[in-house]
């Protein structure tokens, strides 16, 4: 793959989805969702590429015996149903907004001619999956060899984005429930609860107008 040109620098810096659009001169579908409605269900025909301009988006998977478990928290800037180019034809996840949300369409063909004739977007786009794919890995380790704790500080530290350059000191995290986080870590909200309120007591996290998660706590996920 060749070297990073400065469109492609520019795409990876893109903010929101109109921006990139325009620099690929795509045509897409914008849709507003509020909070808590479905953009797809589990089963579902797949043949759309989405990209999360605004908001939160929850993935999750039902079991064959009514289990969920939540496989993913979104935040704007992240593709998601990107199965259907590899040949998937109906979903294996349900998607879900946490809060108003701007989502962008995109059908298959279209994405596999950009790919296929803009470089600089297929570079970018692989770099995308790849990094999902790594990220994927890491949860399947955290999930084998960590402690319920560290799997939920880990889990925290992530949606508060802490290690992007642009995070901020402290995160807000919003619309996350204790169930959910209980779902992602695979574990029960009553010992999510119970770590909470430790970290809390720690200085890692608080409530002030919602969930903080502060810096602190990366040191509990980076400590062996």
């Amino acid at each position: 793959m060749r070297g990073t040109s400065a469109r492609h620098q520019k795409l990876a810096k893109a903010s929101d989805a109109a921006t990139l659009l325009e620099q690929l001169g795509a045509v897409a579908t914008i849709t507003e969702y509020r909070a808590k409605q479905i953009i797809f269900s589990q089963g579902s025909h797949a043949d759309v590429v989405y990209y999360l301009q605004r908001g939160r988006v929850k993935l999750t998977v039902v079991s064959k015996d009514g289990k969920e478990a939540v496989i993913a928290i979104l935040s704007a800037g992240s593709f998601f149903g990107e199965g259907c180019l590899a040949g998937q034809n109906v979903h294996v996840t349900s998607a879900a907004t946490l809060a108003d949300s701007s989502v962008v369409s995109l059908k298959k063909e279209k994405v596999l001619s950009m790919i296929r004739r803009d470089p600089d977007f297929a570079e970018f786009f692989i770099t995308y999956v790849l990094q999902r794919k790594l990220r994927i890995e890491e949860d399947l380790v955290d999930q084998l060899f960590n402690s319920s704790e560290k799997r939920l500080a880990r889990t925290l530290v992530l949606l508060a984005h802490f290690g992007r350059d642009e995070a901020p000191t402290e995160v807000i995290v919003p619309n996350v429930t204790q169930e959910t986080l209980a779902r992602m870590i695979g574990t029960t909200r009553s010992r999510v609860n119970f770590f909470m309120n430790k970290f809390r007591r720690l200085g890692f996290i608080d409530y002030d107008k919602g969930l903080r998660v502060h810096p602190s706590l990366l040191r509990l996920v980076l400590h062996d």
